[in-house]
C-alpha cells in the first residue's frame, strides 16, 4: 500500500530533477558553442564555417542576447564597431560618415566580392544605438557613454543625412558598389531575391530606427543635451505616424515587407514585421492583428515562424530567406511578445525552438519545415539535398537565442528549488499519513 501511494510522487520528483539535469547539459553545450566563436577582442564572431568574423548586425544582436548575463560582451562589441565607424564617403566599401559596418575581417576572403571593412547594412547603425543604450541602462557606465558620445552623435547623424536621403523619415538602401549587397537588411543578398527595386525601405529597419531615436533621447538626457533630445523625440513621433500610414496593409491587417523606389508596398507576408513588436513603433490598434497574423498556419509551424508565408508564389521551404525558419528571427519576435504581455505566444515560440533543439541536439543557423510540417534537417547535421546553403553551426545568434530561452527569468530562478521543496514536503506529508495510518491499525 505504501509503495503504491509513493511511486507516482517519486516519479513526479524524478521528472523535475531530470529536467534540471537536461537544462544544465544544454547550457554547457551552448556556452561551449559561444566560446568557440569568442574573438580575442571580446566580441562574438557570427558563425562557422562561413562567418567567423565581426559583423555589425549579427554581433550586436548576440551582444543584446547576452546583456543580462555578460554585459562585457556588449561593451567590447560596441568598442570594436566604433573602431571601424565610417569617416568618409567611399562607394567601393559603401562607407559613409557615422555608419556602422556590415562586416570586417583582417584577411581577404576569396568568395566575398567586396573589400573589408564593408558597410552595406541599413540596420547595423540603429542597432548599434539601441544596444549602446541597453548597455548603459544595464551597467550605468556613464564614463563609457561620455567617452564615446561623439560616436553616438555621428551614428544619429548618419540615419538623418545618409540613411534618409529623400527626407521621408524612412531608412532606405541602394547599393553603390555593383559587387556589393543588393539587399542590405538581415535578409541580405548580392541578388534581388526579394524582388524589390531600390531604394528599398525595409520594414524592420524603420522599427529599429524608431527605437534608436527613443533610446538615444534617453542618453541625451543623461548628457544634458536638451536640444538633441527634443529633436530625436520629434523625429520619432513623425516617423511613427508616417510608418503606420504608409506600411500598413488594411486588407491584410499586417505590415508590408517594404516600400520600393516608387514608394509602393511590397505586399508579401513575412516574419519581418514581427521585429517591430519590441520597438514600440506599432500603433496600439494594430498590435493584436500583427501578433495574430504571425501565428496563422501559412507562416507558423510547430518549429517556429517561417521567414516567408507558404502562400507566397516564391515560397520555398528550403530557401535561405524565402521559407526557412531562423532561430534568431524567432527570438527577436519573442522579445517583443514578452515586452507587450503576449505570454502565451512567447511560450509558443520558446517551445518551438526547444522542440528543434531536443530533436537535433543543437540549433543551426536556420532549418526547413516542409509543407506537411516536418523538420527538414537531420540529427547528425547532414543537411538534406535542396538547401541553397548549408546552415552554419555553430551560429552565434542561434546558440544565444537557445541559451536565453533556457535561462530562467529572474522571478523564476528559484522555481525548481521551490518545486523540489514543496514536492518533498508533499512526499513527507503523504509518507507520514501512510505510516501513521498503518501504525494506528496494528
Amino acid at each position: 500500500m505504501v509503495r503504491s501511494k509513493l511511486i507516482p510522487l517519486f516519479r513526479e520528483l524524478a521528472k523535475i530533477l531530470h529536467k534540471e539535469k537536461i537544462d544544465i547539459r544544454a547550457k554547457d553545450q551552448l556556452l561551449k558553442e559561444i566560446n568557440s566563436l569568442r574573438n580575442k577582442r571580446g566580441y562574438i564572431d557570427a558563425g562557422l564555417p562561413r562567418f567567423g568574423r565581426l559583423f555589425g548586425r549579427d554581433s550586436l544582436i548576440t551582444a543584446w542576447q547576452f546583456l543580462e548575463i555578460e554585459p562585457e560582451i556588449a561593451k567590447k562589441t560596441l568598442k570594436s564597431l566604433m573602431r571601424f565607424q565610417g569617416k568618409r564617403i567611399d562607394d567601393l566599401r559603401e562607407e559613409e560618415p557615422g555608419k556602422i559596418i556590415h562586416e570586417w575581417s583582417p584577411k581577404r576572403i576569396s568568395w566575398v566580392p567586396f573589400p573589408f571593412p564593408y558597410y552595406g547594412s541599413v540596420d547595423s547603425t540603429p542597432l548599434f544605438l539601441i544596444v549602446f543604450s541597453f548597455y548603459i541602462k544595464k551597467t550605468n557606465d556613464k564614463k563609457f557613454l561620455k567617452r564615446h558620445w561623439r560616436k553616438i552623435s555621428a551614428a544619429v547623424n548618419w540615419m538623418k543625412e545618409y540613411g534618409d536621403e529623400d527626407n521621408d523619415s524612412f531608412l532606405e538602401y541602394k547599393r553603390k558598389n555593383p559587387k556589393g549587397l543588393f539587399h542590405q537588411a538581415w535578409k541580405d543578398s548580392v541578388s534581388n531575391h526579394l524582388n524589390i527595386e531600390p531604394p528599398v525601405a525595409i520594414v524592420e529597419a524603420q522599427g529599429y530606427q524608431y527605437l534608436a531615436l527613443k533610446e538615444t533621447a534617453k542618453l541625451a538626457q543623461i548628457m544634458k543635451d536638451k536640444d538633441l533630445k527634443k529633436g530625436l523625440l520629434k523625429r520619432a513621433r513623425i516617423l511613427k505616424k508616417r510608418f503606420n500610414d504608409r506600411f500598413w496593409m488594411p486588407d491584410k491587417k499586417y505590415f508590408a515587407l517594404a516600400l520600393d523606389k516608387d514608394k509602393k508596398q511590397k505586399k508579401a507576408i513575412t516574419s519581418n514585421p514581427g521585429h517591430l513588436l519590441f520597438t514600440g513603433i506599432i500603433d496600439k490598434n494594430k498590435i493584436k492583428p500583427v501578433v495574430g497574423r504571425l501565428f496563422k498556419d501559412d507562416i507558423w509551424t510547430v518549429f517556429g515562424i517561417r521567414t516567408h508565408s507558404k502562400r507566397e508564389k516564391d515560397f520555398n521551404p528550403l530557401s535561405y530567406h524565402l521559407g526557412t525558419v531562423w532561430p534568431h528571427d524567432n527570438w527577436i519576435i519573442a522579445q517583443g511578445l514578452k515586452k507587450l504581455g503576449f505570454k502565451k505566444e512567447y511560450l509558443r515560440i520558446k517551445k518551438a525552438l526547444l522542440r528543434v533543439y531536443n530533436s537535433l541536439g543543437y540549433l543551426p543557423e536556420f532549418y526547413g519545415v516542409s509543407y506537411q510540417g516536418k523538420l527538414l534537417i537531420k540529427r547528425n547535421k547532414l543537411i538534406i539535398k535542396g538547401f541553397e546553403k548549408d546552415p552554419n553551426y555553430p551560429q552565434a545568434w542561434s546558440s544565444g537565442a537557445m541559451l536565453m530561452f533556457t535561462e530562467k527569468d529572474k522571478k523564476d530562478i528559484l522555481m525548481p528549488i521551490k518545486a523540489n521543496f514543496f514536492l518533498l514536503r508533499r512526499l513527507g506529508g503523504k509518507l507520514f499519513k501512510i505510516v501513521n495510518f498503518k501504525n494506528n491499525n496494528l
